[in-house]
């Protein structure tokens, strides 16, 4: 069974544009990898945020005051993004 020479050239430009777009997905899993630990980082400081409303009763808004700022602090600079940019 002979194979044509177009179908060679057609497989041999798919390798090539996947091995070309390698890159560009292991930069765009990087990304959501960072964006993931960002999110869980947050959702931690949250967690020891409720644990020390809990510990500390009334005095929390004085005792809890630093993890609160962090927590809003972790909420404006960490947002979860996509690897798709969309200008509107």
């Amino acid at each position: 069974m002979a194979v044509d020479d177009a179908l060679v050239t057609s497989i041999k430009g798919w390798i090539r544009a996947d091995v070309g777009n390698i890159g560009k997905f292991e930069a765009r899993e990087e990304a959501l990898r960072e964006s993931w630990v960002k999110s869980m980082e947050i959702r931690l400081v949250r967690e020891e945020l409720a644990k020390c409303h809990k510990a500390e009763g009334v005095n929390h808004y004085e005792n809890c005051k630093w993890l609160s700022e962090k927590y809003l602090q972790l909420l404006r600079t960490n947002r979860v993004k996509g690897y798709k940019k969309i200008d509107v």
